[in-house]
């Protein structure tokens, strides 16, 4: 997936420049974890090989959502070329609507391709860039890559639920508070887009340290 920084979207591009912006705010400790995962990129771009990275939560509904779609979008910020993020979880849901609108208030143009009881998604960041396809799948279903990929699991309860993830040949462990914890409640918008873009700083900070 291809893009560079000019064809993002204007709303999206401000917040990626106030994300490097907030670097700071991240805590040593993460950034020891999220430097592991560049460390990986890094080898493979040094390679010039595809990199293909699926973010692992249990329901596939918010948390590695939220990191495939900002991931995506940094790698192109960073004109980091042959990057391909992908999202699964352990069990199927749907791509939560709460997460859905978090990431259009950041400006992504997000549209529902097919209604059922999980609908799939076309994400867009950039008008040139593909479209990712965004629904809930299981972490090992297509088009997910089965083999020769880096697995980051952005929740403990998906960490302690695959011991093994079959494929895999890096796996990362950057796991994020759930925000369904504010579903139904005054702060639920809120804490949605407080996730969203601390997790848009978190990927950004990943491919910020990447050298082409």
């Amino acid at each position: 997936m291809n893009a560079s920084a000019s064809d993002i979207f204007p709303l999206i591009k401000q917040n990626l420049v106030n994300a490097e912006k907030n670097f700071s705010s991240i805590p040593n400790e993460r950034k020891d974890e999220l430097k592991k995962l560049s460390t990986y990129i890094q080898e493979r771009v040094t390679k010039h090989q595809k990199i293909s990275l699926t973010f692992i939560c249990t329901h596939n509904s918010r948390r590695s959502h939220f990191a495939q779609v900002w991931a995506q979008t940094a790698a192109a910020y960073y004109s980091i070329s042959n990057v391909y993020c992908y999202s699964g979880g352990t069990e199927t849901t749907a791509f939560n609507i709460n997460a859905v609108k978090a990431l259009e208030q950041s400006g992504f143009v997000i549209s529902p391709i097919t209604q059922s009881t999980n609908p799939h998604y076309e994400v867009k960041f950039a008008a040139d860039a593909p479209a990712i396809d965004a629904y809930s799948k299981k972490y090992g279903d297509a088009p997910n890559p089965s083999k020769d990929y880096g697995a980051v699991l952005t929740c403990s309860q998906a960490d302690a639920s695959c011991p093994i993830v079959f494929g895999a040949d890096g796996r990362f462990k950057v796991p994020y508070e759930d925000p369904k914890l504010s579903d139904g409640t005054n702060q639920q918008e809120k804490v949605y887009q407080e996730r969203s873009l601390q997790i848009a700083t978190e990927m950004m900070y990943v491919f910020s340290l990447i050298k082409n």
